[in-house]
């Protein structure tokens, strides 16, 4: 016995060892043909688990090789329906294989259960909805309904488009196109009515805050959810006017002018689950935490905001109207209005530059489908 402990701890010793250079190896950083010729950081790194990991993932744990194959256990699962069959589970499955932390149980709609999610209950908004618990049960009383119409919740597959506002859109006549998707989600103000050539004419949720609604009622589609997605307090009490069509006295701690009738019964209003707003920023993209409140530079756009739901909530996604060319600064932002790009830089909540790398990530994995290349344009 005394003779066979010595081997029963030099295997103890050399199995992490051979994990790692397995795990190393699969990395692409190592070649069974190529040891004579490593450096010696190459060696060292392969002895270090936060160096290997480092060689795999970048910092906010994405797998730094992206491409749009699938993996061998996506392939066998997805390869053989036909083009066009909508595939159950597939975003977020692509998801998890870029970024193995991606968990996807997340409503996008709050419900009257929404103390049950602690992730949102400890920050105040934008990131969650502490403080805010009375006047969203108060809410939730009124609309009585808390997910997708019937017949969508029922859906077996969904195939979704966020709807960007992005001036790339124009002549790009591909609103036949967007409309073949079960769910669309258009954001702000951002118009249908003389425009459903290049953006669709179907509209299944308006995703927005109390400065971006639609002001003109005549301009609101007919049968689509308002979604507030609420970025401050002072958001929760607008939303509660509009539901209880209460006439609106005071607009102080608003940064422009808000709606003040919104042209829809309590049962066709939502509130959006902050927790996108909260992944988004501090996990997907990586802005500066603030301790939990909104900041310099720590707010994810609306249509990142909207992307991420779609993550958690469809099995196909894809895109339209996103990309900021910021080398352009006097080309439009939008495809409705002739605000230029250089407007965009004026915004002190939003990192542009972090929040599209994000963007790249998801397309050249081939998580979202990008309809009119605007996010990475020829380099995926």
């Amino acid at each position: 016995m005394r003779i066979m402990k010595p081997t029963r701890h030099l295997l103890l010793a050399l199995c992490p060892m051979v994990v790692l250079g397995f795990l190393y190896y699969s990395s692409g950083r190592l070649h069974p043909w190529g040891w004579g010729h490593k450096s010696q950081k190459d060696l060292d790194s392969f002895f270090s688990v936060g160096r290997l990991f480092h060689s795999v993932y970048d910092k906010q744990g994405f797998l730094l090789k992206l491409d749009g194959n699938l993996p061998l256990e996506l392939m066998y699962k997805y390869g053989n329906l036909s083009e066009g069959v909508c595939k159950p589970g597939y975003a977020a499955a692509k998801m998890t294989a870029i970024y193995p932390k991606f968990t996807k149980p997340a409503p996008m709609f709050l419900d009257p259960n929404f103390r049950r999610f602690t992730k949102i209950s400890k920050f105040f908004p934008p990131f969650g909805m502490k403080m805010q618990e009375k006047i969203i049960d108060n809410i939730l009383t009124a609309t009585k309904s808390f997910g997708l119409e019937d017949e969508l919740d029922s859906l077996s597959c969904k195939k979704c488009i966020i709807m960007g506002n992005g001036a790339i859109l124009t002549n790009k006549s591909m609103g036949a196109r967007i409309d073949e998707y079960n769910v669309i989600a258009r954001l702000n103000e951002a118009p249908v009515s003389g425009y459903e050539k290049d953006v669709g004419s179907r509209t299944t949720m308006r995703i927005t805050y109390p400065e971006g609604a639609i002001q003109k009622t005549e301009r609101y589609e007919q049968d689509s959810l308002f979604v507030l997605s609420a970025f401050k307090a002072l958001d929760f009490k607008w939303l509660r006017s509009m539901i209880f069509k209460e006439r609106l006295r005071n607009t102080d701690g608003f940064w422009k002018s808000v709606a003040r009738h919104v042209p829809r019964e309590p049962s066709e209003m939502r509130i959006l689950n902050p927790y996108f707003i909260q992944e988004a920023a501090f996990r997907f993209i990586g802005l500066p935490h603030n301790k939990g409140q909104m900041g310099r530079g720590n707010i994810p756009t609306l249509g990142t905001v909207a992307i991420t739901m779609a993550l958690h909530n469809c099995d196909e996604v894809a895109v339209a109207g996103f990309g900021y060319d910021m080398s352009t600064p006097h080309a439009p932002l939008h495809y409705y209005e002739k605000i230029r790009m250089a407007a965009i830089k004026q915004s002190w909540t939003h990192n542009i530059s972090k929040e599209k790398e994000f963007l790249i990530k998801l397309v050249k994995a081939g998580v979202i489908q990008d309809l009119t290349h605007g996010i990475c344009g020829s380099g995926c």
